[in-house]
């Protein structure tokens, strides 16, 4: 095999690739990237038995051929190297090596048989459609925050992506919750969607797909069955096994009859929660929200460290309230408004908590109170 190719292509199919492979694994075969060469391109391939990651660039290819290399040490020899370089990748099959050359350097890296190479078994899909990019993006990186990272409530270390019914008709709509907050964030069903089974995308996986949707033009097509989902990019293809497991009936901790309502410029009051929460003890992390008319007094008392005090305006008529949060889960949701305002919903100061944007109601959080 012997190729040429960019540097900056070379480095931004690498370090996709390279972001799968795990760092520490038994088995030598799955630290490497699987590089194929034919007509005029290169097709990176990396995997951890759950997740693959394909990424096509452009190349001069001089001899066709199939090798791998150890994915990390790859990427960190492209990184290096100077940018505008023209980097050429060639591998003799008697050697065992990869020769990488750019300019006046060179490496050459141990090889694996590519026979060793696990592919994984393509699936029948039973939905495929497409969706603009921001639109994933929207949907995931609104949700991802409030994924449990318990390893034994594993049914909820993921994205529930599934077809539902809001006001409005069939969306399409991303769930995550890890029991102490819940986001639930909705789009427009796209076309070819509706027979898609719901499917729990783990959270590395929803990582790795950040990295496909950054581009705002990009239509990303996505592949549904019973147990995997995959997301592909004319040059990326992202295939995973989905959670095997249910995910519990959210709508019943959807709270439906909070009345007491506050809004709030969601900036102002993320940069206060910061404020005060500078003092309170790092364990619980208590923010208490006092409320009464069109006043939020936000306090921290942590008897070891001291007491802190802010006062902002806000709309709010409704009877007094004391109510407290985790000062994390607060500023985390708070995060996701790209409106101005923030409104909350309560009930009792022992009651779920209600967030929306605005008069938004395609996204929902929800937040459980604390005692303090």
């Amino acid at each position: 095999m012997k190729v040429s190719i960019e540097r900056a292509a070379l480095l931004k199919a690498v370090s996709q690739a390279q972001s799968v492979v795990e760092r520490r694994n038994t088995i030598p075969i799955l630290a490497n990237v699987l590089i194929e060469a034919a007509d005029d391109t290169v097709t990176f391939r990396a995997t951890d038995l759950d997740i693959e990651v394909v990424d096509k660039a452009p190349a001069k290819v001089e001899r066709a051929g199939a090798t791998t290399v150890p994915a990390v040490t790859l990427h960190e020899i492209v990184r290096k190297l100077p940018d505008g370089a023209l980097v050429s990748l060639t591998e003799e099959g008697s050697s065992g090596r990869l020769t990488v050359e750019a300019g006046r350097s060179n490496f050459s890296l141990a090889t694996l048989p590519k026979e060793d190479f696990p592919v994984m078994a393509s699936s029948e899909y039973t939905a495929n459609f497409s969706a603009p990019a921001p639109v994933l993006r929207r949907l995931f990186d609104k949700s991802k925050f409030a994924i449990s990272t318990e390893e034994t409530r594993y049914y909820l270390n993921g994205v529930y992506m599934h077809v539902s019914d809001a006001d409005g008709g069939k969306v399409l709509r991303c769930v995550a919750t890890d029991g102490h907050r819940l986001a639930r964030i909705d789009a427009e069903l796209p076309e070819g969607a509706t027979e898609m089974p719901g499917v729990i995308v783990p959270r590395k996986t929803v990582g790795e797909l950040r990295k496909l949707l950054d581009d705002d033009d990009a239509q990303i097509a996505v592949s549904v069955s019973e147990t995997k989902v995959r997301f592909a990019t004319p040059a990326i293809t992202l295939t995973s096994k989905v959670i095997d497991g249910t995910f519990p009936d959210y709508t019943r901790v959807i709270p439906q009859g909070n009345n007491r309502k506050m809004e709030v410029d969601a900036a102002d009051f993320a940069r206060a929660v910061d404020r005060v929460a500078t003092v309170s003890s790092e364990r619980s992390r208590a923010v208490k929200l006092s409320l009464d008319e069109d006043r939020l007094i936000l306090s921290v008392n942590a008897p070891d460290s001291g007491a802190a005090e802010e006062e902002l305006a806000v709309a709010y008529g409704d009877e007094r309230l004391e109510i407290g949060f985790n000062a994390k889960y607060l500023l985390e949701i708070a995060s996701q408004v790209d409106r101005e305002n923030a409104v909350f919903l309560f009930n009792s100061a022992a009651d779920p908590t209600l967030m929306r944007e605005g008069n938004d109601q395609s996204a929902v959080y929800v937040v459980m109170p604390m005692r303090v």
